[in-house]
């Protein structure tokens, strides 16, 4: 995007995303990676956001509240439907809806007709596991670190329908993707029909390399499923280019829409294979049939064009690059002191805004609750397996001088 592309379109979003001139041209002029370093430029966007004074917030991966802009156009969303009552439900709905989905579609890069909001992560795919045509002996691969709410799904369909549920451990640390690949590739057999990836781990902020674990998969007729959760809004990419079957994430963590607010991608061919979890007049082929929702908070979906606009604003690579920054701002700083444990890859290229961090001798439990308690700083405890640590996700708001005090009181609790 040229320095005049750029102007145009934050100009063209809101007044109220006006930077001033220097800013918005340097912005323009400047590689994402030097922008990512220029605190005053980041200073000026953060002032968008209402941030509450009495801690410091580096667990923005749950869920990301959403900058004064977002949320007034979402006030005036609610208002507006409730302006207009069941008129708007049975004259203007659908039109919006699809407007939005449109929009999303272009944001993932693929058709509107691959695509659907739903209300979250889980919701999208636990609609791809409910809607496989499973038989006794199937089999589906995924790892122990993957989101709990889709492994309690994989064991549901094991006790429905006598598919065998296959895990995995994924190397904390890889050298290569290829280590990755095989890691999957060993655990496919002959009955293996769908394999589940993230695309950015939950709990530690590692990037898989989906499209050569795809490839490698397909190769062996087996289909695969990605958690996007945080990686859509995250990192710069377009869902097809991945090679997936399936998709899904959730909006209200790194693009910052409401709550309420997912999509699942389904590749168009695989689309009349799933079966809808609610019965639904749409054909076979058409991806509405698993987008029956009945009546619901529609203000939500109207909120996430919002929620777009602010997004792309900033610009894809200029956030995937502060993102990284901050990260890797406050682990170089901790990494490899003593009885300070990293659990995301050294790699920078493996990681970007997430990293998982640990102190020996100290629950993770505990070592969120003195954080908060003693250093005002909120984070969140992951215990399970081989990840123990707290889990830090900062987001473009987030300032170095907050990531620095985050470093401080690591230190502390350490010696």
């Amino acid at each position: 995007m040229d320095k005049r592309e750029f102007l145009r379109t934050v100009g063209g979003i809101s007044a109220g995303l006006v930077l001033g001139p220097e800013l918005l041209a340097q912005a323009a002029s400047v590689p994402a990676a030097t922008l990512a370093r220029d605190e005053p430029f980041w200073g000026a966007l953060r002032a968008k956001f209402k941030l509450n004074p009495d801690f410091i917030n580096l667990e923005n991966g749950y869920y990301c509240f959403q900058p004064e802009e977002t949320l007034e156009g979402f006030i005036g969303h609610v208002r507006h439907v409730n302006y207009l009552g069941s008129r708007y439900m049975r004259t203007v709905k659908d039109d919006d809806k699809l407007r939005v989905r449109t929009r999303l579609a272009a944001l993932a890069g693929c058709s509107p007709a691959e695509l659907i909001i739903t209300r979250n992560t889980t919701e999208s795919l636990d609609t791809v596991i409910a809607g496989f045509d499973w038989k006794p002996g199937d089999e589906a691969v995924m790892a122990n670190s993957d989101y709990g709410a889709m492994l309690e799904q994989f064991k549901l369909q094991a006790r429905r329908y006598g598919m065998v549920n296959r895990l995995i451990d994924l190397p904390l640390n890889p050298t290569s993707d290829d280590e990755v690949v095989q890691v999957y590739a060993n655990a496919i057999t002959p009955r293996t029909r769908l394999l589940m990836i993230c695309h950015m781990v939950n709990i530690t902020g590692q990037i898989l390399p989906v499209r050569a674990i795809c490839d490698m998969a397909h190769e062996r007729g087996v289909q695969v499923m990605v958690d996007g959760a945080h990686a859509f809004a995250h990192l710069d990419f377009r869902i097809p280019d991945l090679h997936c079957d399936y998709y899904g994430a959730s909006l209200h963590k790194w693009l910052s829409v409401p709550l309420g607010a997912g999509i699942l991608y389904v590749r168009q061919d695989r689309i009349a294979g799933l079966w809808p979890i609610y019965g639904d007049g749409s054909p076979d082929d058409d991806i509405r049939k698993l987008n029956h929702t009945g009546t619901h908070p529609c203000h939500t979906d109207l909120a996430i064009e919002n929620a777009i606009a602010f997004h792309e604003a900033i610009g894809i690579a200029r956030k995937e690059a502060r993102l990284r920054y901050l990260q890797r701002h406050w682990s170089d700083q901790v990494r490899g002191q003593s009885r300070i444990v990293l659990n995301t890859p050294a790699d920078p290229a493996r990681s970007c805004g997430i990293a998982n961090v640990g102190v020996e001798g100290v629950k993770p439990a505990d070592l969120m609750k003195i954080l908060f308690d003693q250093h005002k700083i909120w984070t969140v405890a992951i215990d399970g397996g081989r990840v123990r640590g707290v889990r830090v996700t900062p987001q473009v708001y987030t300032t170095t001088a907050e990531l620095d005090a985050f470093v401080k009181a690591l230190r502390a609790i350490a010696a």
